[in-house]
């Protein structure tokens, strides 16, 4: 049974900034946790209407399916809902393909582009300030436990930069087609905002700018969005990394 408490504290871990200050957040469904328990993130506590998840024993937390709505951010609640610590980031390896992200404002899109990292075998994603929060749930629940995979750090963007060589940008218009320019092997694919692009600031810091080119009759389709992109993207630098 849920105390007050819990209950509290589990409904604050909906907003970013009680996140922060707690270093804690949700993950909900059995493969999303699984994954979690299966990697270095350590489990706070596990709260289930089935009595079968209690090897977690201390940890673990038997609720009925009401109080399971009353914590649970999906519309049709899993069965399976815990609290996990808030690691901190590693360093990153500047040797390797890097993905970052300039104010990214879905949660349903970073969690696809974290997906995406994972596949594709980018360990490092580097996120603007500005960027919505990994930990936001919405994003935990559509990245399907890759977090657990992918390096996620937040930073300055445009002193992260400053720093970098190799700094790729992508753009609706270019002269450069992902296609037909030699791609080098590392460095930063920055990925811009889904109404903006990439801003003034961090466009300044970008030695290569890229585009996908439209191939439609009409040449009229509206740009694509950012996740899409970003898979498109990343398939393209590993294809020609394997030719290489």
């Amino acid at each position: 049974m849920l105390t007050k408490n819990q209950l509290k504290r589990i409904i604050s871990l909906r907003q970013k900034k009680y996140r922060l200050t707690q270093q804690l957040f949700i993950a909900e469904g059995p493969k999303v946790i699984f994954e979690f328990l299966n990697s270095n993130y350590e489990l706070v506590e596990i709260f289930s209407t089935l009595q079968h998840y209690n090897q977690f024993k201390a940890k673990f937390n038997i609720i009925s399916d009401e109080e399971l709505h009353k914590i649970s951010l999906l519309k049709t609640p899993n069965k399976l809902l815990a609290i996990f610590k808030i690691p901190k980031p590693l360093k990153v390896d500047a040797s390797k393909l890097i993905l970052a992200l300039d104010k990214i404002n879905n949660p349903g899109n970073l969690g696809t582009i974290i997906r995406l990292c994972d596949w594709f075998g980018v360990k490092d994603l580097i996120c603007s300030n500005n960027t919505v929060d990994c930990y936001n749930s919405k994003v935990v629940q559509s990245a399907m436990g890759s977090h657990t995979r992918v390096n996620i750090s937040y930073v300055e963007l445009e002193c992260f930069l400053e720093k970098s060589s190799n700094v790729i940008g992508t753009f609706t218009e270019s002269k450069n087609s992902i296609y037909e320019t030699e791609l080098p092997s590392s460095g930063v694919i920055v990925l811009g905002n889904e109404a903006n692009g990439i801003s003034s600031k961090i466009a300044s810091k970008i030695n290569i700018g890229l585009t996908i080119p439209r191939f439609g009759t009409h040449m009229n389709a509206e740009s694509l969005n950012v996740a899409n992109s970003a898979a498109i993207i990343l398939s393209e630098f590993k294809r020609k990394s394997i030719e290489r």
